[in-house]
């Protein structure tokens, strides 16, 4: 019986002992010159649902919410102290049936437009261009405009491009100036139509490509001499062909990026709930999470093949988690709730958009206010920030700051006879030359044990933050707005060069390093 009980307590050591060295995060020798762009942590804007109207604007005449010229001031000193770095608007689907033109001038003047893509209802336009572009200067960040290039023409798109860009005199700086702007906003980022393969026109990759050079011909000079960061619509998650036609057919001083979209989703045609889902639920989310690595490498490879300098980008300006909405609400408003879950959605996203740095450079949470994975939920006076917006506040430590790459070795996160790796990480160097790691562990029930390498990183001191909750369902509501917030994380332990760090299930850790 002894031999039984030291025979089982070698097995069981020996488990433990395997468990422990497959937590290791080693920081490489810094030879490394990428940047993690702080564009990467863009965020996205529709005129869908009540991300627009009821979300960022609820219009000058409100007497019962403090706005600036309509904007909610809550939201702007919230996405403030996220240091957004562009928003993307006015889609998405909705982008390809918006004529800007319908959205300047006297706001009592301006025509009505039915929103078909989502939930069918009218909008007054009372939200155009100034507006949009006047709300980018309040958040200090860069706008980001997605061009019609499904219902509109080449003359409408390269018009908007004069209307906001130019600051000489033309017919369409002139109607600027008449609506009481003087001088332009000088926009840099421009999307060349949206989902080209689906909502945005159905086309093939070889029709777009030849429409796209098209567009963005008549949108700048020979030389680009605005310096336009033109976007082609990219490819629907796997889609490698649509992305290789593009890189193949565009030449590359007529593209700086080429976009991607990629939703965690469990299935489409039965999303599941935001807040009730199962065990099960929650693996094939956090497994579609985690194919944007796969997505990632491949459409990297297909564009180093054809751009081996690294000339334009990859943009992947619409990911998140996408669920049923919440009951009670219109189906094509999109609303839902945002738990545990989609803390580990972006936690887990952004550390593979950083240890891809050198091609991904720009990227889109979908959608900013009450729609999808959003960063901010609104409900009349009231605002609440979700888990999502805490790791990205938490993360913000990482814009442009100076990649460290690193090696990772991770128990797997199982279910069933599937299994995904239960940890992610990333880590850089800021201009001030402290050291930031972050760590996701999606294991929704077992604690990791992690131990970190610093290789030639001298550290004289570490503080930590952590986003952690009992229960993985867990979220803020109205009702309770503050269930789910960043703490102080005291458990890290430096050792000479090495950190060890227990990271409890489900949470975001970021370790700064000093």
């Amino acid at each position: 019986m002894i031999n039984v009980k030291l025979k089982l307590s070698i097995v069981l050591l020996s488990v433990c002992m395997f468990s422990y060295a497959q937590n290791r995060i080693k920081l490489t020798d810094q030879q490394n010159k990428v940047t993690i762009n702080k564009h990467i942590y863009g965020h996205f804007a529709e005129h869908l649902g009540r991300c627009i109207y009821d979300g960022f604007y609820v219009g000058e005449a409100n007497d019962s919410i403090s706005h600036t010229a309509g904007v909610r001031n809550d939201v702007v000193e919230a996405l403030k102290k996220l240091q957004i770095p562009n928003l993307r608007w006015p889609g998405g689907c909705f982008a390809d049936t918006y004529h800007w033109k319908d959205g300047i001038g006297p706001k009592g003047a301006r025509p009505s437009i039915v929103n078909n893509w989502w939930g069918g209802v009218t909008e007054d336009n009372s939200f155009g261009t100034h507006d949009f572009l006047n709300m980018c200067e309040l958040l200090e960040t860069e706008p980001y405009l997605a061009g019609n290039v499904g219902s509109g023409e080449v003359q409408e798109l390269a018009d908007w491009v004069q209307y906001v860009n130019f600051s000489g005199k033309s017919p369409m700086s002139d109607l600027r100036r008449q609506n009481g702007r003087e001088e332009p906003w000088n926009v840099r980022f421009w999307g060349v139509g949206n989902e080209a393969w689906g909502c945005g026109g159905n086309m093939t990759a070889e029709y777009y490509a030849d429409i796209y050079k098209k567009y963005a011909t008549f949108m700048a000079d020979w030389d680009n001499s605005g310096g336009l960061y033109r976007i082609a619509s990219g490819a629907n998650s796997a889609d490698y062909h649509w992305t290789e036609t593009l890189m193949k057919k565009i030449p590359n001083h007529l593209m700086k990026g080429v976009a991607l979209h990629h939703y965690a989703v469990i299935n489409w045609n039965k999303k599941g709930s935001s807040t009730n889902y199962s065990d099960e639920e929650y693996f094939k989310t956090m497994k579609s999470a985690w194919f944007m690595n796969e997505l990632i490498e491949k459409h990297t490879a297909i564009m180093d093949k054809y751009d081996p300098q690294g000339k334009v980008d990859l943009v992947v300006d619409e990911w998140g988690g996408w669920y049923e909405v919440e009951p009670g609400t219109n189906p094509g408003f999109l609303y839902q709730q945002n738990t545990m879950r989609d803390a580990m959605i972006a936690g887990m996203t952004l550390n593979i958009f950083h240890n891809h740095a050198k091609r991904v450079r720009m990227a889109n949470l979908a959608q900013t206010i009450n729609v999808l994975q959003a960063v901010i939920l609104t409900k009349g006076k009231d605002m609440i920030l979700t888990p999502t917006y805490h790791v990205m506040e938490m993360y913000k430590v990482h814009q442009d700051a100076q990649l460290i790459p690193i090696t990772l070795e991770s128990d797997n996160y199982q279910y069933g006879d599937d299994a995904i790796p239960a940890l992610s990480a990333s880590a850089s160097k800021d201009k001030q030359g402290k050291v930031h790691i972050s760590v996701v562990n999606i294991d929704p029930s077992q604690q990791k044990k992690v131990s970190l390498d610093l290789g030639a990183i001298q550290a004289k001191k570490v503080t930590g933050r952590i986003l952690a909750t009992n229960s993985l369902r867990e979220h803020n509501t109205f009702e309770q707005p503050h269930t789910v917030l960043p703490k102080e994380y005291k458990e890290a332990k430096l050792q000479g060069n090495r950190i060890e760090i227990n990271v409890p299930a489900h949470s975001v850790i970021v370790l700064e390093l000093i």
